[in-house]
This record gives C-alpha cells, structure tokens and sequence, in this order.
C-alpha cells in the first residue's frame, strides 16, 4: 500500500551525491507498509477573502490486482453529502476514475483531459487526489539540491512529466532523507509559473508508521487554500473488495 493522503512524490535519474533518485522516492511512496487505509478527516476551505467552510469525509484505500484503489466519500456539509469518488489504479500505471453526484444521481467516468479540474470545489484537482500512484516512469525526475526544511535536511527533487498534455509542467518535492516523509511539493503550469503549493504541516505515528496528520494545498493564483485535518486513522483493518466499485458509488452500501 502506498497511499498517504493528498501526496504526491516521483523521481528518476541519478543525483550529485551518488543516490539514485528512482530508489529514493519509491522510498518516500513506499514507506508506509500496509494493506489498506481507512481515515476519516475534515477539509477546511479557506477563502481568498479568508472565509472558510468545512466538509467531513471518509477514505478508504486498498491493494488489488492492478494496483491501488482508494475511495473518498463525503459525510458533510449537506451540499456534497453523498458525494464518492472512485479511482483505480490499472496495470500500465494509468488511472479509471470515477464520481457520483447525488444530484444527478448517477456515476460519471472522469477522462483523462479532466485531470486539471477542481476535486468537489477544493483546491485539489483530479490528478492531485490520484498523483500518489502516478507511475514513476510516466516523469523525467531529478534531484536539484539538498536543503533543510524545518530542521529537516531533505532532497530536492524536480520531475518532468513525459506526456505535455499532463496539467503541470514540473512538480518539485522536498523528501527528508532520513524518513522520506515528503514535507512540501510545488507545482508548476505548462508556463513555467509555480501555482500551487502542498505542505504536510503536522505528523503522527499510528500504529508505527509516521503518518501526514495536517497537510494543506494552497492556489496561489486563487489565494485559497484547502487544509485536511485527519481525525481518525487506522492501517490493515478488513475492507470489502466490493467498496472499490462503482454500484458502491452509487449506493454507498458494501456487498
């Protein structure tokens, strides 16, 4: 299982310091062992006038045959209540994702071309929600610098998307040596201009593992931000196969 909530960190190539970076951020995807995730977090939207409204939600991850799958389910406010995503990780490192809104009442397939838009009216878009299985092989990645981020000496890493139709042109991710937590990633527009910014502002260790607890994207175009707070984490309990289905995205009921 690599899932960490909202995390996003790929690499390739080999760095000044005789590491290679390939081993290096399938270290930081892959170092939390588990089988499935279940987390169940509050999302505060901050607004660029500083206004903020909150949203409850429940995500659910598990390994299968092809990959990772990951269900997030909104519980409240009343506006997304029902709302579930489904995305699925396929053998050739793509995604299938899909989404079902309550108000039309029936499941949409998410294309690919709609990776940039916005996830439920949050700062996350669809390829940020499912950037922590994007394969590596899909970027061009190196490692710039090493530098310490709050007292944490950390690599420097740029990756390059491969596929120019991917909505960012670079991504650069700050990954401790030590523990290969991922404390920030930057993103940048097919511009070049660096538009959103992730952050893991506070870690807990559940159940041994050194788990993100409060992580924040922030559109610095839009001066808004979208903070997740975890309320509530636990590793390797059972979850049904038939969660990570789309007749669940309808119903929100496990065979």
């Amino acid at each position: 299982m690599r899932k960490v909530f909202f995390i996003a960190a790929l690499l390739s190539a080999y760095c000044l310091y005789g590491q290679n970076a390939d081993d290096i951020v399938k270290s930081s995807r892959d170092r939390i062992k588990a089988d499935t995730i279940q987390s169940q977090s509050t999302m505060v939207l901050t607004a660029k006038n500083g206004s903020k409204s909150e949203r409850t939600i429940n995500q659910y991850s598990k390994d299968g045959p092809n990959g990772s799958r990951t269900i997030v389910e909104f519980l409240s406010p009343a506006s997304v209540k029902g709302t579930r995503f489904l995305t699925m990780q396929n053998k050739d490192g793509g995604d299938d994702r899909w989404i079902y809104l309550p108000e039309l009442n029936r499941v949409r397939r998410i294309a690919a071309q709609e990776g940039g838009r916005s996830f439920v009216g949050t700062d996350l878009s669809y390829d940020d929600i499912s950037s922590a299985d994007r394969d590596v092989d899909k970027d061009t990645h190196k490692i710039l610098r090493e530098e310490t981020l709050a007292g944490n000496v950390c690599h420097v890493v740029e990756s390059v998307p491969k596929d120019k139709s991917y909505q960012y042109s670079r991504m650069i991710s700050w990954i401790d040596k030590n523990s290969y937590v991922n404390h920030k990633l930057e993103l940048y527009d097919k511009k070049g201009a660096l538009v959103k910014r992730y952050e893991i502002l506070e870690l807990k260790d559940v159940q041994g593992r050194l788990s993100p607890w409060v992580s924040r994207m922030t559109n610095l175009n839009a001066n808004t931000s979208t903070t997740v707070n975890i309320l509530q984490m636990a590793y390797d309990k059972a979850i049904p196969d038939s969660v990570f289905t789309t007749n669940y995205l309808e119903t929100g009921k496990a065979n």
